[in-house]
């Protein structure tokens, strides 16, 4: 199953997300797939891609996760995570301008939000950054299950802390750009065949 997760307050939507779904329904069309809306709180995220990824490996089917920013540390949690659990199963990620501690920069994004996607309005709490550090996966174990695509130029996130995280995995970094990551579409041939979708 190809499962795509999303960044801090955006949607299925997005323009990463949208490119993905149609190369993948152009290219593989036979490939299971899910574009889940996540909550908005760390906790009720944990609760709904732990099911949908475990039941794709109880399946027996690979688990290609695509993850954004935020979605990217999610994505590291599951494959690090499920990978212990389902130690006969495929799990392999692309992240994108992957977050590596969020919960450090919660401080800054207290408070009332409306996702610009869905309309939702929502907080953020300080109960959720405590909620993404207990996610937080600090050891790599399997780097070769990752490839990483960066752009320094991202002015969200600082790149050299995925760079220093997922030093020993597969990067890919080009310099400039931005956080959503300019001209994402060159990079799904290659993101997906490293998913094993070649």
């Amino acid at each position: 199953m190809f499962l795509y997760l999303h960044g801090f307050n955006s949607a299925p939507s997005s323009l990463k997300a949208q490119q993905a779904k149609d190369y993948l329904a152009e290219h593989y069309p036979n490939e299971p797939y899910a574009f889940p809306q996540l909550a908005t709180t760390p906790d009720e995220v944990k609760a709904q891609i732990v099911p949908l990824a475990s039941a794709a490996l109880e399946a027996g089917e690979p688990l290609r996760l695509m993850g954004s920013s935020m979605g990217g540390f999610f994505c590291t949690y599951l494959l690090e995570n499920l990978t212990t659990k389902y130690p006969q199963t495929e799990i392999t990620a692309v992240l994108i301008n992957p977050a590596v501690n969020p919960w450090a920069l919660m401080d800054d994004i207290l408070g009332e939000h409306t996702n610009p996607y869905t309309n939702e309005v929502f907080q953020v709490e300080h109960q959720h950054a405590e909620q993404l550090e207990l996610m937080n996966t600090a050891n790599i174990r399997h780097h070769g299950a990752y490839r990483v695509l960066l752009q320094s130029g991202d002015e969200v996130l600082d790149y050299r802390l995925a760079v220093a995280k997922y030093g020993q995995s597969q990067l890919h970094i080009e310099p400039g750009g931005d956080h959503s990551y300019q001209n994402f579409a060159a990079q799904l041939p290659q993101a997906f065949a490293f998913l094993g979708l070649a």
